[in-house]
């Protein structure tokens, strides 16, 4: 499968399953997850994946769980008339800024 083809597939999954904002993490929730989730590596809670031996800020660990979507965090995203969509990590398209 080629790559564009993959990219495609992602995208059209992606807007069939969400319906509130953007299917693409802003760089406000992106923040935010990776800060939240730096506090708790720093406070000694294990990654939930493998990482590799150079990476050891808890930054740098936090932002490489959230690009392989191994994150089981919920983002919870409003509208104005009080309706809103609970959107995990690993439905986002995570592009880089």
């Amino acid at each position: 499968m080629s790559r564009t083809l993959k990219r495609y597939e992602d995208y059209t999954a992606a807007e069939k399953r969400i319906k509130i904002g953007s299917i693409f993490i802003t760089r406000y929730e992106r923040s935010r997850i990776i800060g939240a989730r730096a506090l708790q590596i720093s406070f000694q809670a294990s990654p939930f994946t493998d990482i590799p031996p150079l990476i050891t800020d808890p930054m740098e660990i936090a932002a490489y769980e959230l690009e392989h979507k191994v994150l089981p965090i919920t983002i919870r995203r409003s509208l104005p008339d009080g309706s809103n969509q609970m959107v995990p990590v690993a439905w986002l398209i995570n592009e880089n800024y």
